[in-house]
């Protein structure tokens, strides 16, 4: 079952200590018109190298139209082929609907045991069923099961028409979520995936959409490890065969149409990792279980995922001007976590840049830069660096005095 939780994988305090950091400093100073509060630098934001490109063992050689592998706990993309190139999700589609109707759940408009009507237009859709009576009434527990274990279309329908009405309104629920959680590049038509020239998506945003699923409503992910559901005294079995190969996958979702291909998005959790890939467009529904079991086991087997900083533990200790301190530490609002080949963690080099000088009153939480994290002088991530502490402004002859000192800097 997938954790609610992500876990800390290692300590890495020795580790963090031995980093060497620079700080690049950009002046931006006018004596007549000090600002009152620091701006982020003006930096060009440096290039992301995926780390799978620095892997002594390169990714394996895939039979599909586009994939990616991304570990949970960095959020990085490990590897990836065609990773913008717009596709086909068909079931995938699938991941958001189930999204709206968890978040339903939480905000109370609906319940698990609250009955659905099952319309007309539900029962009449076309593709892989859950076999619902038309006019009859079923749980949104059983929906669910259908939606998620049976990839039942029909169930997918009647779920958005509960929820929004209509399945077009439901649709366009799907398409402001989407817009909300930046998946620039997905347009959605219908809320089970059926094939329509404008329905598409990118694995990118896919792998994005699903990890935001799982951080969400890890109460409710279960649904996904489910391996069989019996509904009108037809069972059927989930369709994602790596839950029955490898014990540590918990999800997530298939899909397939002719002009899509085969499809899977599967998730897995090992030592405390979770690592989430995304396949589409394999030819059969063996090679991509086949193809995608190889690459969570690549990305599990050569990469080491390691926390550098806990939230709030400085990266840096910056110089502050006209406060009531001279220093403040600067760092980021989260944890910091960062994947790397196997055995490479201790090379990671973080690189601070911010905004010079740094002028009090200064507010905890304001966000002054950036820190990157390099290896081998390939920029792995980059995370905003903030204010760790508030810093009170001087009185008037500290300013002074610093306002002298900074022009002689």
């Amino acid at each position: 079952m997938i954790s609610p939780k992500r876990k800390v994988l290692s300590s890495l305090s020795s580790v963090a200590a031995a980093l060497t950091l620079t700080v690049a400093t950009a002046f931006s100073y006018a004596q007549d018109a000090p600002p009152a509060t620091a701006a982020p630098a003006a930096v060009v934001a440096p290039a992301i190298t995926q780390v799978g490109e620095m892997a002594s063992v390169p990714a394996p050689v895939l039979g599909a139209r586009a994939w990616l592998s991304l570990d949970m706990n960095s959020g990085q993309v490990i590897a990836a082929h065609n990773l913008d190139e717009r596709i086909e999700p068909a079931s995938l589609t699938k991941i958001m609907a189930a999204y709206l109707v968890f978040e339903a759940l939480e905000s109370k408009r609906l319940t698990l045991e609250q009955t659905v009507h099952v319309s007309e237009n539900a029962w009449r859709t076309e593709g892989s069923r859950m076999f619902i009576k038309p006019n009859s009434q079923v749980s949104v527990h059983d929906l669910l099961q259908g939606l998620i274990v049976q990839s039942g279309n029909d169930a997918t329908v009647a779920l958005a028409e509960a929820i929004a009405g209509s399945e077009s309104a439901f649709v366009a629920l799907m398409n402001e979520e989407a817009a909300r959680q930046g998946l620039n590049d997905t347009n959605f038509v219908n809320s089970p995936g059926l094939p329509h020239p404008d329905h598409l998506t990118t694995v990118r945003d896919l792998a994005k959409l699903a990890s935001n699923l799982i951080s969400r409503f890890p109460q409710y992910v279960h649904y996904y490890s489910q391996k069989e559901y019996t509904y009108n005294d037809i069972k059927q079995n989930n369709r994602n065969r790596l839950l029955w190969a490898d014990s540590t996958v918990d999800g997530l979702k298939t899909g397939h149409t002719k002009s899509a291909g085969y499809c899977l998005i599967a998730t897995a959790e090992r030592d405390e990792r979770r690592v989430l890939t995304v396949l589409v467009g394999a030819a059969s529904d063996s090679a991509r279980a086949e193809n995608s079991l190889k690459l969570l086991n690549w990305s599990f087997q050569n990469f080491d995922t390691v926390k550098l900083y806990d939230n709030e533990r400085a990266m840096v200790t910056a110089r502050v001007w006209e406060g009531e301190v001279e220093t403040v530490g600067l760092g980021s609002n989260a944890p910091v976590w960062v994947t790397v080949p196997r055995g490479k963690a201790d090379q990671v080099r973080p690189v601070a840049e911010y905004g010079q000088p740094l002028i009090a009153p200064l507010s905890k939480g304001t966000r002054v830069g950036e820190v990157s994290l390099s290896l081998d002088g390939h920029v792995l991530r980059s995370e905003p660096l903030h204010v760790l502490a508030d810093v009170p402004q001087a009185g008037f002859f500290s300013r002074i005095i610093d306002k002298a000192r900074l022009m002689f800097e």
